[in-house]
């Protein structure tokens, strides 16, 4: 069962791992959003020393196991790489301390699902960091598609694509999918849970994926039906000469085009419009200026500190583990695709035929 927290203070937060995902992401969100980092796990002297520089109060342990021990900790952030994140959530979990786990939730469906069932059994709070439900660009289209300002939508097109030609020294690029390596495993993971957002869950995935560069792959596309319908495409690519747009909807009024997000570039800058503004609503010749929602990441952490003093922290929790399974099962879908050629039935683990 999950430790209880003290609601007059601040949530201790021990954080695993302090590579991009940790000191790029985890830390400064947590910070922004009021949470005290207590603990770190790394080994590496740089990042050591980093620590204690970004948070002088915060204790460096050297392993999992020394970040729990003693207890004090409210949340954990497993910040490690992909292939660890299963591992190292489930000794949170064990030692019964709520966690939140950097995407992907686990390498597959299967090993995602054995967590979540784990984290429900134990009654201790769990939740997947899918920070881009929160950018601006989405909470942006989120508006647009509820609103049906592209009337009824026809099809739906998500990039994301970059020009990388020499892959980054690192793990992701070094390692394949079984340990969390490639892309499908990263950006994609963001790409498809948009797509259930907006669209629902997905019943069928075509895809077709490549490793040019890298032991993953650094180039994929998929082809989704959701159960509503609706067709979705998404891809991502590292060796993109010419990258995005990144949006395309087409409805039957109309078409939203944005060429980047803003962490990216484009080969389409024209698509972005100035500041302020989040892409164009096009119908043939006529272009309407679409001005950009506010969206703040830190909300993330601040809806997990508002769940952690909720009676059903479970409940309160930003984003349904489930969610992550179901993202998981789209990508062991796929990549039973992208080697048999053909379109392939997603089956979701835990979750009851209709």
């Amino acid at each position: 069962m999950a430790q209880t927290a003290d609601p007059a203070q601040p949530p201790r937060v021990g954080i695993v791992g302090y590579g991009m995902a940790g000191a790029t992401f985890h830390a400064p969100l947590l910070r922004a959003a009021g949470l005290t980092v207590a603990r770190v796990v790394t080994t590496n002297p740089q990042r050591v020393a980093q620590v204690q520089a970004d948070f002088p109060e915060a204790r460096v342990a050297d392993s999992v196991d020394r970040l729990l021990a003693g207890g004090g900790l409210d949340l954990v952030v497993v910040a490690s790489p992909s292939g660890h994140h299963v591992e190292h959530a489930r000794a949170a979990i064990e030692a019964g301390v709520a966690v939140v786990v950097d995407k992907p939730l686990g390498v597959d469906a299967s090993s995602a699902l054995e967590l979540v069932d784990l984290a429900e059994a134990e009654r201790v709070p769990l939740t997947v960091f899918q920070n881009r439900r929160y950018d601006p660009e989405f909470r942006t289209v989120l508006d647009l598609v509820q609103a049906e300002a592209m009337g009824e939508v026809r099809r739906a097109e998500l990039r994301w694509e970059r020009w990388r030609p020499v892959p980054k020294d690192r793990w992701r690029e070094q390692v394949g999918p079984d340990e969390g390596g490639g892309l499908m495993l990263d950006l994609f993971t963001h790409l498809l849970d948009q797509a259930v957002l907006l669209f629902g869950p997905v019943d069928t995935v075509y895809a077709e994926t490549a490793a040019w560069t890298t032991v993953g792959e650094d180039d994929a596309f998929a082809a989704v039906r959701h159960t509503s319908g609706q067709s979705t495409h998404v891809a991502a690519c590292s060796v993109a000469g010419a990258p995005g747009p990144r949006w395309r909807i087409t409805g039957s009024t109309g078409t939203y085009l944005l060429g980047s997000a803003g962490d990216e570039g484009t080969a389409f800058p024209d698509a972005d419009g100035p500041a302020g503004q989040h892409g164009w609503l096009v119908r043939g010749d006529e272009r309407e200026a679409v001005q950009a929602r506010s969206g703040d990441p830190a909300d993330f952490y601040r809806a997990v500190a508002a769940a952690l003093a909720a009676p059903d922290a479970q409940a309160a929790m930003p984003v349904d583990p489930r969610d992550a399974v179901h993202v998981l099962a789209v990508i062991d879908a796929a990549r039973i695709s992208a080697e048999s050629g053909r379109s392939v039935e997603v089956i979701t683990p835990g979750q009851a035929p209709e």
